[in-house]
């Protein structure tokens, strides 16, 4: 859909500025362009054609962080994060792609053994001190030159990576363990056959997570079974090659196509909520449609699950200070606020203290950390100043780019605080 025909929603903007308080880009710049009123003004003129398509746009439509925080907080509840995804789209229609994206998008993601292999050439590169070869190869360009390399992510890529150690097929539900499936209602037999949707960071870099969920699934199902899957393709969609996420979500839907489970079970949050959007990526009439909304019914996050696990009282008598920040796909995306919550205050020696501001963005935003670097650095900026009044220990999410990011801004801080991932406080 072009954004011409998307100008009644675009139109219901009254310029009244209640997204201006929501919005962590323009709370960090102060510019009218930074807020959704003046992003909507932009598109109403573009629609209008009292503006032309140029790559002068690339910025306003590319800066805005798709959290959602402005539609919470607009009286007509106007989607503009699927209106500027729809406007990138069209901007890439017009003005054009950039070979590097295609490259990532086509060439990479689709294939987790080559991003893995990518991923570890830039790691080599940074180890080594051989970074021209990455650099030859375009592989810094990818993962936003120096971006990471600074903040050392790439040299906590986990070796070998948990599908390389799990390797896609069916685990057994472990039965008769302490705090597992035997504290469960009913038998063995009606536990549900979990399918296990890896996503690509927690793949790449977050192994205790993704090791601490697939313990979890194991204690609560049947079975678990590690899915042969690849990018949900999320990073296309929001950069706007909805062509290029269309293909994710069909190599996905051949790959989850005749596996037995009753769930599927993803610790990412944003791969959580995009696979439930799957049916939106094709037409009503076709049968891809059809296909997605059966996995996508069957769709969980982690978060979703935990209600279901036990836990051990921790060994060490010392009451941990916990507080808990939202990815933005799993609060705005899924409506998971509560259950993260509950969760936490229930664990043995927890003391949970929300955050202020806990369910604005971090700056993270998958890639836009490495697009926007001084922009996201503000943004985050201003999410460890709110922690600091926690005077938590621990700070607990669900998304692996938040983790990455989180980790990065209080490191550069400076502050006693360990970032981690829900499941791993189990």
């Amino acid at each position: 859909m072009s954004i011409s025909e998307s100008y009644n929603s675009i139109s219901q903007c009254n310029r009244c500025g209640f997204c201006q308080a929501a919005c962590p880009v323009f709370r960090s710049t102060g510019h009218e362009s930074g807020v959704a009123r003046g992003r909507l003004a932009l598109l109403r003129a573009i629609v209008e054609d009292r503006l032309d398509w140029s790559q002068d746009l690339e910025d306003p439509l590319f800066d805005c962080l798709l959290c959602g925080a402005c539609t919470a907080n607009c009286f007509p509840a106007i989607p503009t994060a699927d209106l500027m995804v729809g406007a990138r789209s069209e901007y890439l229609n017009r003005v054009g792609r950039k070979p590097i994206h295609r490259l990532l998008f086509e060439h990479l993601l689709p294939y987790p053994r080559r991003l893995r292999a990518a991923a570890r050439s830039v790691s080599l590169g940074k180890r080594t001190g051989v970074s021209r070869l990455s650099q030859a190869l375009g592989l810094l360009k990818i993962f936003g030159q120096d971006a990471l390399l600074v903040d050392g992510a790439i040299d906590q890529l986990a070796i070998p990576a948990f599908r390389e150690k799990y390797k896609p097929g069916m685990y057994p539900g472990i039965v008769g363990r302490s705090g597992g499936n035997e504290g469960r209602s009913g038998s063995n037999e009606e536990l549900p056959r979990i399918g296990y949707f890896v996503g690509c960071g927690a793949d790449l870099l977050n192994p205790r997570a993704t090791e601490a969920t697939f313990d979890i699934l194991k204690t609560i199902a049947k079975s678990v079974t590690v899915m042969d899957n690849c990018c949900c393709g999320l990073p296309a969609q929001v950069y706007g090659d909805i062509g290029a996420a269309q293909a994710l979500a069909e190599k996905n839907l051949e790959a989850l196509s005749g596996k037995t489970f009753d769930l599927l079970v993803t610790d990412c949050a944003s791969c959580a909520s995009f696979l439930k959007k799957y049916p939106s990526l094709f037409p009503k009439e076709g049968a891809r449609f059809q296909q997605a909304e059966q996995i996508a019914t069957k769709v969980r996050d982690i978060v979703e699950m935990l209600a279901e696990t036990k836990h051990t009282d921790r060994s060490d008598d010392r009451t941990l200070i916990v507080t808990y920040h939202d990815p933005c796909h799993a609060s705005r995306g899924q409506g998971l606020v509560k259950e993260p919550r509950a969760f936490l205050k229930a664990l043995p020696g927890i003391e949970f203290r929300e955050m202020p501001e806990a369910d604005w963005c971090c700056g993270g935003a998958g890639a836009y950390a490495l697009s926007h670097r001084d922009l996201s650095a503000r943004i985050l900026d201003r999410k460890i100043e709110n922690l600091k009044t926690t005077g938590a220990d621990v700070l607990v999410t669900s998304c692996p780019a938040c983790i990455l990011h989180l980790s990065h801004g209080i490191r550069r801080h400076g502050l006693p605080v360990t970032v981690r991932h829900i499941s791993e406080m189990v």
